[in-house]
């Protein structure tokens, strides 16, 4: 009898194409019904709810009750890591519509990865911390530099109080869609969120997508540097 953990049985939940399009929706980190994840991953809300049961049975998905609703959401950043990590491998898919076409393209602009930017914005926005002088990029992670603690500081961001929390501080994240690394953990999801709060970027509806603002434009440009 083995006494290692039961891989085979995640490998087949990833394997069935609507469970992993059902998976790669709660990439957003947000909370989803079952309703509106058969409508992105355009399969039956019965389906759906079929294969979240096995999702949540199988601890990677979690699941909460209110009211008449249960309300969906990925069980953790380490299963958001493990399905970034199968999306850089992954061949592109096939694109066999003008909607699906507009979905693809506007994911690869901006998304959210569980819960730090990625895609051409995601990536673009590194790199310029990096050339600004803000970040100095290492082999597993982002080392934040004098300028940047001060950068971060008038930003609006408590670098002391994000050191302090249980998980990576400012990983190297492989995006995979433009192949390059972009600035994850808890730096990279302070930035995000506050990028939010300042009404800089949007997200799209039932979409990872993530769109720049006409107030974005201009803030990005004026303090980034960045035109995209």
């Amino acid at each position: 009898m083995s006494v290692n953990p039961n891989v085979a049985e995640v490998a087949s939940l990833l394997s069935e194409p609507s469970r992993a399009m059902i998976l790669t929706s709660l990439m957003d980190g947000r909370f989803h019904t079952a309703s509106e994840l058969a409508y992105m991953a355009a399969i039956k809300p019965q389906t759906a709810s079929f294969h979240l049961s096995k999702l949540v049975k199988g601890n990677l998905v979690t699941v909460e009750k209110h009211g008449r609703y249960r309300y969906y959401q990925l069980a953790s950043r380490e299963v958001a890591c493990i399905l970034e990590s199968f999306l850089t491998i992954s061949k592109p898919p096939e694109v066999r519509s003008l909607k699906q076409s507009s979905q693809t393209i506007a994911l690869r602009n901006a998304r959210t990865c569980y819960d730090h930017l990625a895609g051409r914005l995601g990536v673009a926005l590194t790199e310029s911390m990096v050339n600004l002088g803000y970040l100095r990029k290492g082999e597993k992670e982002f080392e934040v530099t004098s300028n940047g603690e001060r950068f971060f500081q008038d930003f609006g961001l408590e670098l002391a109080d994000l050191r302090k929390e249980r998980r990576s501080f400012s990983r190297v994240c492989l995006d995979w869609s433009e192949r390059h690394h972009h600035l994850a953990g808890a730096l990279g999801q302070a930035i995000t969120s506050h990028l939010f709060e300042l009404n800089w970027i949007s997200r799209k509806p039932l979409s990872r997508a993530v769109t720049i603002t006409d107030k974005g434009q201009k803030e990005l440009k004026r303090y980034f540097n960045l035109s995209i």
